[in-house]
């Protein structure tokens, strides 16, 4: 089910804490949708699971629109807090077998789907504990089990990792990976490693702007606006190759590496790519190009230069 977001626009007073976003999540595709706080991440995930209404634009999910079919939207989510809010009290199949009679399962369907998420989440040995005796960890298991419970077709997740130990955290991930194959996944983190371990692409608002949306490489790429790529090639030792290089359109400059024979590194022009050229030109040339590697910024470094003002 895939999910559609029109020129979004959520105001409190005179303060937009939403301003004007449009994207699109397909099924199967795990989204990171990072930023600051205050950026406006909680604000969109609230409007998009129909807790609240926008000021303006609009919002599908699916062929459902939030303000027409909200509690069929409901139906089709799986959400899991930031502050992931238990009842301490009751017991985990307990409160699991609640969730689901809320969320609508049938009640020949809950035993097996009990079955099914308690091993998906690795609860099996707590099961049958009182929530408040869990750990941390464990109670953000629980949390994520309440949200797949009723087998939604969309999962929006806000900071599902936190107080995981770094072992519950890959089988976090890995469960998150496997959901993501079928299902649509908006995680929102601000554990900048998770996203480049979990998400295909990367989201990133600032001040209730969206200043990036795209693969990690391609938000690299946006964020310093030229293609920096690293090559090594064989050629006659006094070939022009730098030169040559140079005199390519997408070519901005050139890097010579002395302490290699033949290593480069080239720098785009502005919102150009440059592989192809390269690739071109050294077939062209009759050259052997051995090593071409995209030099990327760090995630942390790009969050950092989008949403420090």
């Amino acid at each position: 089910m895939d999910i559609t977001v029109s020129n979004l626009t959520k105001t409190y007073g005179s303060q937009r804490a939403v301003d004007n976003i449009s994207f699109q999540v397909k099924t199967g595709e795990i989204l990171g949708f990072l930023g600051p706080n205050g950026a406006g991440k909680t604000t969109t995930m609230k409007v998009l699971t129909c807790f609240m209404a926008p000021s303006d634009g609009s919002v599908k999910i699916g062929d459902y629109d939030i303000f027409a079919d909200s509690e069929k939207i409901k139906k089709h989510i799986g959400y899991l807090p930031e502050n992931n809010p238990l009842y301490v009290e009751m017991p985990v199949l307990e409160y699991l077998t609640f969730v689901a009679e809320v969320q609508g399962v049938s009640k020949d369907q809950i035993p097996v789907r009990l079955r099914t998420i308690v091993a998906k989440c690795g609860l099996n040995k707590e099961k049958h504990k009182k929530i408040g005796e869990l750990s941390k960890g464990y109670r953000q298991r629980v949390g994520l089990a309440q949200a797949l419970i009723h087998d939604p077709e969309i999962l929006i997740l806000d900071e599902p990792t936190t107080g995981l130990d770094p072992n519950q955290i890959v089988e976090i991930r890995n469960l998150i990976r496997e959901i993501g194959k079928e299902k649509t996944v908006i995680l929102s983190t601000h554990i900048l490693g998770e996203v480049e371990a979990t998400c295909d692409r990367i989201l990133i608002i600032n001040n209730g702007k969206i200043v990036a949306d795209g693969t990690p490489e391609s938000v690299s790429n946006q964020a310093k606006g030229q293609f920096v790529v690293d090559i090594q090639l064989i050629a006659e030792p006094n070939a022009p190759v730098a030169d040559a290089l140079r005199e390519l359109p997408e070519v901005s400059s050139v890097e010579v590496f002395p302490e290699k024979p033949h290593a480069y590194q080239v720098i785009s022009k502005r919102d150009l790519e440059t592989r192809e050229a390269i690739f071109k030109l050294c077939v062209k040339k009759d050259w052997i190009l051995t090593e071409m590697i995209p030099v990327e910024e760090s995630l942390e470094d790009i969050f950092r230069d989008l949403t420090k003002n």
